[in-house]
Order: C-alpha cells, then sequence, then structure tokens
C-alpha cells in the first residue's frame, strides 16, 4: 500500500475487483493495483474488507489542534479510535488515552460523522482531566459538565455543547434525555464500572447506546480482576463476540471446584481477551516518548461531615487569627488542622483524634489501583489516616504494608526489600517524613497522594523514591484533593515554592 500526496492510497491485491465494486470512484490500474480516495469512509470500507494496514486519514488530513503536540502512540489510538464505530481503548493509565480520543472525536466532528459527543467518567475527573485537556486540545469546541441539580444537568443535555461530560451517577438520572438520540458518540472513561450486566447501572447504558452510532470504552485493567468481566463490557461493545446469556460465557472460561469454588480454564484469558475486541492498548513500557513523571488531579467532594468541621475549624482560625499575629508556626498549625480534616483525621490539643467519613476519597483511591497494574505508593500524611487505609484495602483483598513514623529502621528496610523485590505486598502506605532519602521504590509507577505536604523538600523526595534510576516505566503522581487548602498547597508546590511567607500569605488568604 502506497499513500499518494495524502489523498489516495494505492493497493496491490489479488482481487482488486472486490475493491472497486464496493468503492465508489476507485480506479484499477493496468498493473492491477486499485487507486482509492484516502477518505474515512474509504478507510472503513477496506477495514471492513479485513485489507490489512490501512491507516485513518486522521494522519494526513489533520492538524492535530491543540497545546501541545500528540505522541505517537496518541495519533495511533486515534487513527484505530475513528475507524472503529464500536471499540475498547485499553491502554494503561497514564498512557493519555484522553487526548488521543478527544483528537479522534474532534476530527469526527470536523468531517460531520459526529455532532455531539458524551462523555462518561468518574466524578472525580470530570472536570481535572476531561474538562481541562479538552480545554488545551479541543479549545475551539464548546464544553460543559453535566453535574449539579436536575434541571442544570438537563439543560446542558439538551443542550447544544459539542462534548459533554457527565458521571455515572447522572447517566441514571439523565437516561431519558440522554437516550433521545442527541448524541452520535459515547465515550465511556473507566468502564470496568459496566462489567456486570445484572446491575441498574450496566442496564441503564445498554439501553442507551442503542441510539448511538460510535461507542469507544477505555479501561487500563480490562477483566483485571476475572475473564468473566469481560462479558459485560463485550456485550456493549460487540455483543456478537458473546454468548447471549452470561452462565454460558462463565463457564467457558471457569469449571466449578466446588459450590462455592470457580477456577480458571486454561484458555481462559484468550477467550476474554478475543471478547474485548476491537481494542487497542498501549503500556507505559511501549510509549517510549512518554515524559519521565505526569501529575493527575483527581477532585473530591467533601463528605457533609468533613464540610461542616472543616468550616467549623475554619472559623475558630478566623477568630484566632484576629487576636494575635499570624506568625509562620500559627500559620503551619492552621494550615495542618485544615489539611487534616481534608484527610480524615482531627487530633485534639487533648491528643484524641475524630475520624471522619472519608468514603468519597477512598472511593476514587479504588478507581485508581483498579485502573493500574503495577505496584503502588500511597503518601498518607496522617498515622490514624494510614491505619484506616491498611484496614479498608486489607478488606477488599489487597495486599499491604504501611511505613509511618515509628515502625522501626529494620523493619521498614525488610518491607522496603520486600515491596522492590517480592510480588507482595502490592501497595505500600507511607507517611512521607518517613520517606528516607536513598530508598528506592522502583517497583511502583504511580504514586497516589492522599493529601498534599506543605514540605517542598518532602514532596520531591518523596516522588523522587520511585522516579529515579531502575524506573522501568513512565511515573503518574496522582493527587487527591477536595478543599481550598489542599489545591493552595498543591499550587505552592508544582511553583516550586517553600518560603515561610508564601505560607502565611497562604493562611491568611484561606482566612479571608
Amino acid at each position: 500500500m502506497q499513500i499518494i500526496e495524502n489523498k489516495a492510497l494505492l493497493l496491490s491485491l489479488r482481487n482488486p475487483e472486490r475493491v472497486s465494486a464496493v468503492i465508489p470512484r476507485s480506479k484499477i490500474l493496468e498493473n492491477g493495483t486499485v487507486l482509492v480516495k484516502w477518505g474515512l469512509d474509504e478507510a472503513q470500507v477496506l477495514k471492513n474488507l479485513q485489507i490489512k494496514g490501512v491507516p485513518s486519514p486522521i494522519l494526513g488530513h489533520y492538524d492535530w489542534p491543540g497545546m501541545y503536540k500528540p505522541f505517537a502512540h496518541q495519533k495511533e489510538t486515534a487513527s484505530f479510535l475513528t475507524l472503529h464505530r464500536r471499540a475498547f481503548c485499553l491502554s494503561e493509565q497514564g498512557t493519555g488515552k484522553t487526548g488521543g480520543v478527544i483528537w479522534a472525536a474532534d476530527y469526527l466532528i470536523k468531517l460531520g460523522h459526529v455532532r455531539r459527543v458524551l462523555i462518561i467518567c468518574p466524578l472525580s475527573i470530570m472536570q481535572s482531566a476531561w474538562q481541562a485537556d479538552l480545554f488545551k486540545i479541543a479549545m475551539h469546541r464548546s464544553v460543559d459538565v453535566a453535574y449539579g441539580s436536575v434541571a442544570k444537568r438537563r439543560a446542558i443535555v439538551e443542550g447544544d455543547a459539542e462534548f459533554v461530560i457527565i458521571n455515572y451517577d447522572g447517566v441514571e438520572i439523565m437516561e431519558k434525555e440522554i437516550a433521545a438520540g442527541k448524541f452520535d458518540l459515547i465515550v465511556v472513561d473507566e468502564c470496568n464500572a459496566y462489567k456486570t450486566t445484572t446491575t441498574k447501572r450496566w442496564k441503564c447504558l445498554n439501553r442507551i447506546v442503542t441510539n448511538s452510532t460510535w461507542l469507544w470504552m477505555l479501561t487500563g485493567t480490562p477483566a483485571a480482576q476475572s475473564p468473566v468481566d469481560a462479558y459485560g463490557l463485550a456485550k456493549l461493545v460487540s455483543p456478537e463476540k458473546v454468548p447471549k446469556y452470561f452462565t454460558i460465557f462463565k463457564d467457558m472460561v471457569m469449571f466449578k471446584v466446588s459450590h462455592f469454588k470457580w477456577a480458571l480454564k486454561p484458555n481462559a484469558e484468550k477467550i476474554a481477551f478475543a471478547a474485548l475486541q476491537p481494542a487497542i492498548r498501549h503500556t507505559k513500557k511501549e510509549c517510549l516518548d512518554l515524559p519521565d513523571m505526569t501529575y493527575v488531579v483527581r477532585d473530591i467532594e467533601l463528605t457533609p461531615q468533613q464540610k461542616k468541621f472543616y468550616n467549623q475549624l475554619k472559623q475558630q482560625l478566623v477568630v484566632q487569627a484576629a487576636g494575635e499575629q499570624v506568625t509562620a508556626v500559627n500559620a503551619a498549625v492552621g494550615l495542618n488542622k485544615l489539611l487534616q480534616v481534608s484527610c480524615g483525621a482531627v487530633y485534639s490539643d487533648s491528643g484524641e483524634t475524630l475520624m471522619f467519613d472519608i468514603k468519597n476519597r477512598y472511593k476514587v483511591l479504588r478507581e485508581i489501583i483498579d485502573e493500574t497494574k503495577h505496584k503502588i505508593l500511597i503518601f498518607a500524611p496522617f498515622r490514624h489516616v494510614i491505619d484506616v487505609l491498611r484496614d479498608a484495602l486489607t478488606a477488599d483483598d489487597f495486599s499491604v504494608a504501611v511505613i509511618r513514623g515509628d515502625v522501626a529502621a529494620g523493619k521498614r528496610t525488610e518491607i522496603f526489600r520486600q515491596f522492590q523485590d517480592t510480588e507482595e505486598p502490592r501497595i505500600l502506605i507511607i507517611q512521607p517524613q518517613a520517606a528516607a532519602h536513598g530508598v528506592t521504590l522502583t517497583a511502583a509507577d504511580t504514586v497516589v497522594w492522599w493529601g498534599p505536604t506543605p514540605s517542598l523538600e518532602i514532596y520531591a523526595q518523596a516522588n523522587a523514591r520511585v522516579h529515579r534510576a531502575g524506573q522501568k516505566n513512565p511515573v503518574t503522581i496522582i493527587r487527591l484533593q477536595g478543599s481550598t487548602v489542599e489545591r493552595h498547597i498543591y499550587n505552592l508546590l508544582d511553583n516550586r515554592n517553600n518560603d515561610h511567607a508564601k505560607l502565611i500569605d497562604l493562611y491568611k488568604g484561606l482566612l479571608a
């Protein structure tokens, strides 16, 4: 195959008449080759004829708008998606799936194949990931986030924004309006949320996607827990690839050991892989053009209990600040108290601990873990929060180890060794101050900050445990934030500011 001046494809085929019969204005040349217009419709026809290696014209006819240039694997992703009306993007977390999807969708809108796009994703990445990336890549497109009251969601869904972002629960609330057929392309991010066909969530999406022309589903960990998870996802994208009934598929990939126990059949993964097609996948290791370190923000709403106490504490600090001069010391104490509420545990002056409901933040942490295949490092700044996380993750059947300030040096060394050199633990929770200089933890390529530390030195050194010599993959740093104080402290860290005067200004600003 040869591309001629970005306008036509020259194909060498055994049966050129087959192509000429289904593609108008194609031309059979004297040497048996076929000259075909290089357009999206023609490329899709050639793909359906199972002619290999046909690229999408996005690679030659598109100017790739935005603030930064796409990586090679993002172009490959966009090319694949524009040739498949229903498909999976199974690339690992941190490989830039969002960008590839946005460029592909923008190209389809440009050609008139798509009018409006609905992006379904977790609440925590509606604005920090999807809206932010759309503003950077497709700033010429109209974007809106369908979140809030029912009336607000309805107005946005029924409006004319070219990209609409909505969370999983919002889809169920707006099912009737979405199903009216206003969206030609539906993108489902972290689609493992739709793996179970018996849930209301799955049934709702299944009813909706029957009216959409295009459906792209994204996850970095397809069928990670069990091959049977592939069934629900395949039923949405390519139902012809799986049996009509779940029980038949389960018997295909598993055999019954006892009344309550099932085991995998030898070809289970192969069957699950075949079900999750068509698909494209890139691993971090394969993406040689990725930056060494990528920062991701996850926005999390504080629970009502946290909000109430956060506001009460803020008022107390306002009164306190009015009666005395704000110094670096009392600013640090006040900021620390607000951070404690945000993370889920407040320590009183008498040494008692008040624990808060952290279900919102923990739910997002689980989403991150479920989307990551490799080991994970979690930095949590407060001891009691670390204990709560360890207990919750252990109860969810994850292998977890903990390093806090009170863990003896010899014990720390052994935990570090096990994390680095053995299969378990998969998750290591560390108090940032305990992440000593020189410790290598490159077995992980994902770092999660449960809450920020105000110290630039501690923050940089903690991240350097993973991003150092011996790391084979690009590193993803994921920061959880739910309060104003957390957002401002992350901003100071981004600007590499460790000035005490800045902390005092931040403290005064928060209390203003």
